[in-house]
């Protein structure tokens, strides 16, 4: 399985620790190529894995920022993207099984434990189920494709 990775400069260690954990764990982890700075904006980096993802059904995405709050607004403005930003194994979960997540936002406050766990729940739980999340799912998807006509 694919994972595109990225983090702005708060991130980059958490970032280095999580690849080397999910190699091992045989996951293909491919790092977003743009450069950090002393201080550089984590936007870029959602952008460009959301678009990443956006385009590589098959994949996911992890961002690392300080708090992983910035990251998810911005990779949840790229079309296809679904982004949890996850404090807990329980958040990962949910995020993937109730709204079918194909990105990740964690921050790089945690310890890199607590992120290898919520990463390696987030990748091994399942896409929705049952009929009514699913349901959930295709209407955002629709929302965003301008084809929602409920409201």
């Amino acid at each position: 399985m694919r994972v595109y990775i990225a983090a702005d400069y708060k991130g980059v260690l958490a970032k280095k620790n999580l690849k080397e954990y999910l190699e091992e764990k045989n996951y293909q982890v491919l790092e977003i190529g743009i450069d950090n700075k002393e201080i550089d904006d984590y936007q870029e980096f959602a952008f460009k894995l959301g678009e990443c993802v956006s385009n590589d059904k098959d994949s996911f995405g992890i961002l690392i920022c300080s708090n992983g709050i910035g990251m998810s607004i911005a990779a949840n403005k790229v079309k296809g993207i679904r982004c949890v930003r996850a404090l807990s194994k329980e958040d990962a979960y949910d995020g993937r099984c109730h709204n079918d997540c194909n990105v990740l936002a964690l921050g790089s406050k945690q310890d890199i434990e607590t992120l290898k766990e919520i990463a390696l729940t987030f990748l091994t739980s399942p896409k929705p189920d049952l009929e009514r999340r699913i349901k959930r799912v295709e209407a955002i998807i629709k929302y965003e494709n301008g084809e929602y006509n409920e409201l």
